[in-house]
Parts: C-alpha cells; structure tokens; sequence
C-alpha cells in the first residue's frame, strides 16, 4: 500500500515498513488491524517526515493519512470480474453431465466428499447382496 500511493523516499523504505509492521502486528498473525495501521504509520512518520520535510511527526501521520484514502492500494494483478456472458453456463449445474454432475443436489448444492468419491459401506456384506441383515431373523 504504500508504495502504492507513493509514500516511501530516500528515508522511508520497504524495510523501514517491514520492521515497523513486524513491531505493531500481534505475534503469530500475517495481518493487522486499523489501531495496528494508525501504530504503524506513528513507527514510520519520523522517516517520512524527513522525506516530506514535514514539521511534525503528526503532520507526517496527517500527510501519510491523506494520500493513503486519496488513493489506496491498487488492483494490479488481482482477478476482475468476468465481463463476458459465458460465466452463467459455467456455473449453471443444471448443465453439468458425467462425474460432475454427481457433485451436485437437485438445488445445485455441493454434496461435499459424498460427491466426489466413491464412500464404502463397510456392512459386512458385499455389493449386491440382497439379504442383508437377515441373519438373525432365518435363525
């Protein structure tokens, strides 16, 4: 995100935000919330006032605040949508013959693992024995 919007310079850098973030994030997590965004960017402001020639370390918080919801992270590189008509025949599984088609429920609800593979029955008896369970009754 930031060098999204552009905000690192000879003071900032990539590591200076790397250390920064590995400071404020909570241990074991890959992400971070908003009040560990706003710590964040109070770990990084001295730098980037340098850079700015910004007054204060506020100011720099300001700054970086303003051009980061001016601009935001960018979509580069990331799936769109689809802006084709195709994508409806795709997903329709009505329309789905073969193995696929036994993934499916009437509604087109996913069977989960029962759809994609053979589940054993584990009775006892085999396949297409048609007296199961029958045992006890003839004896």
């Amino acid at each position: 995100m930031f060098k999204d919007c552009k905000l690192y310079g000879k003071n900032l850098t990539t590591t200076d935000t790397d250390i920064a973030f590995s400071k404020v994030k909570t241990k074991g997590k890959t992400e971070i919330s908003l009040e560990e965004f706003k710590q964040l960017l109070k770990e990084v402001a001295p730098k980037y006032k340098k850079d700015k020639k910004k007054e204060s370390d506020e100011a720099a918080v300001a700054d970086m605040t303003e051009m980061i919801c001016k601009q935001g992270p960018s979509t580069a590189g990331t799936t769109g949508t689809s802006k084709t008509g195709g994508v409806a025949k795709m997903t329709d599984t009505s329309q789905y013959t073969g193995a696929h088609k036994e993934r499916f429920d009437a509604s087109g609800k996913g069977k989960g693992i029962e759809g994609r593979e053979e589940r054993a029955d584990n009775s006892g008896y085999v396949g297409a024995y048609k007296g199961a369970d029958t045992y006890d009754k003839s004896h």
